[in-house]
């Protein structure tokens, strides 16, 4: 059996650009990509908290330390500037590499600097 597992997100980060005229993808700094885990032209899904938009590209590199993320192309109608989105990318596991499996997230400040990193969501008490 092979499942499809989250293998990484930066969470809550802020969309610094939009850029409609520019071929499609989503620059996020380098910086970023590395903590995460996230290779250049890696398949990400983006989850748009701002608007609802959900939509999936590709990464591509921005400059190191720059905190740009910036979505490009078509996917430019699906978020603007300011709008907070979750960046994730999804790995394929077979069952060996399930035993020891732990995905790598990455949390931000509003100016997209790391403030924390985890490898499991905290369970929440829902009242």
């Amino acid at each position: 059996m092979q499942c499809s597992m989250l293998k990484c997100k930066l969470h809550r980060i802020t969309v610094t650009h939009a850029e409609l005229d520019y071929e499609g993808s989503c620059a996020i700094d380098t910086e970023l990509m590395s903590a995460a885990g996230i290779l250049e032209y890696e398949q990400i899904e983006i989850y748009n908290i701002t608007n609802g938009e959900r939509f999936s590209t590709y990464a591509i590199k921005a400059e190191p330390g720059s905190r740009i993320i910036s979505i490009n192309g078509a996917a430019a109608h699906k978020a603007d500037p300011g709008d907070l989105i979750i960046i994730a990318a999804y790995a394929i596991l077979d069952e060996q590499e399930l035993k020891s499996y732990n995905p790598n997230l990455v949390y931000v400040d509003e100016q997209n600097n790391i403030t924390h990193t985890n490898t499991a969501i905290p369970v929440q008490a829902v009242s």
